[in-house]
């Protein structure tokens, strides 16, 4: 679910413009915020600080307006778009429409002027596994549909390693990798993005802890918190599993989560012999 907080032509009147005489006199702008944001925890508390106020959302116009003067109005447009998501870390999208009815050309049309559409970014790690068939080609499968879907845009991906199974020992051994990178999903549409993709990928049910095609898990969203049925965050396992920690050490060893540090974790834990190995190139 995603509900909108929008605030429409808001009148401001600023010395914005590529002409002179336009940052000389100064000329009115009429100003749409909209903002995608989960309602539900105020709606359910009824608690103005878990809101996204309009009136908030009018005083960032203004500052950032006020700031100026800008040559483009897509200048202006972007910078209200980010101080928005700046000040309110629940709002998801927001889009800020910036029309002038003084334009030049204006005259000749209903409306004047831009639309800039921005999605929050966050920091998202993940492992994945597979120990059913084509271990290493459904791990780069999936990887291959989580880009081309625009679910997680990489910037980091560890060496495939050979690991020793978990929770379930009476199967074949596993191949993992671990990932880093950005997302502008929330985390419940993440997880079914991910739900989406091992089903394509030819998860079938199993098993707690038993063998599978693939297996992608979110390990952390931001410093995102959840504790429910169907989401952790942070996953609940992640420090007391070497096929996480050893490919994210590689990858990211400084990473903080929770105040854990990845490699002081993987120092603390004892690896058994064979139990997280590279695979031979």
């Amino acid at each position: 679910m995603t509900d909108r907080v929008f605030v429409s032509n808001l009148c401001l009147h600023g010395h914005h413009g590529l002409f002179p005489e336009e940052t000389r006199l100064g000329q009115k702008f009429y100003i749409d915020i909209e903002c995608a944001v989960d309602l539900a925890p105020a709606g359910l508390s009824d608690d103005y600080e878990k809101a996204v106020g309009y009136d908030t959302l009018c005083d960032i116009a203004t500052a950032v307006s006020a700031a100026g003067p800008y040559k483009l109005i897509e200048t202006l447009g972007h910078r209200i778009a980010e101080a928005v998501l700046a000040r309110f870390y629940i709002i998801t999208e927001v889009v800020v429409r910036v029309r002038k009815p003084s334009a030049p050309m204006a005259a000749m049309f209903d409306n004047v002027g831009v639309e800039i559409r921005r999605r929050r970014r966050r920091r998202i790690g993940l492992s994945l596994g597979s120990n059913v068939g084509n271990k290493i080609a459904n791990i780069e499968t999936a990887l291959s549909l989580l880009r081309t879907e625009n679910v997680v845009e990489f910037d980091g991906i560890s060496k495939f390693y050979r690991t020793a199974p978990w929770g379930n020992e009476d199967q074949d051994w596993f191949v993992n990798v671990c990932a880093i990178g950005w997302t502008t999903m929330t985390p419940q549409d993440v997880l079914k993005a991910f739900k989406r993709i091992e089903f394509h990928v030819g998860r079938v049910p199993t098993v707690r802890w038993g063998p599978r095609v693939i297996d992608i898990d979110i390990l952390f969203i931001d410093d995102i918190e959840a504790d429910g049925p169907e989401l952790t965050l942070p996953h609940r396992d992640m420090f007391n599993r070497a096929f996480v920690l050893v490919p994210l050490n590689e990858i990211a060893p400084d990473l903080s989560i929770g105040g854990r540090v990845i490699h002081a974790e993987v120092e603390r834990m004892a690896l058994k012999a064979g139990e997280v190995e590279p695979l031979a190139e």
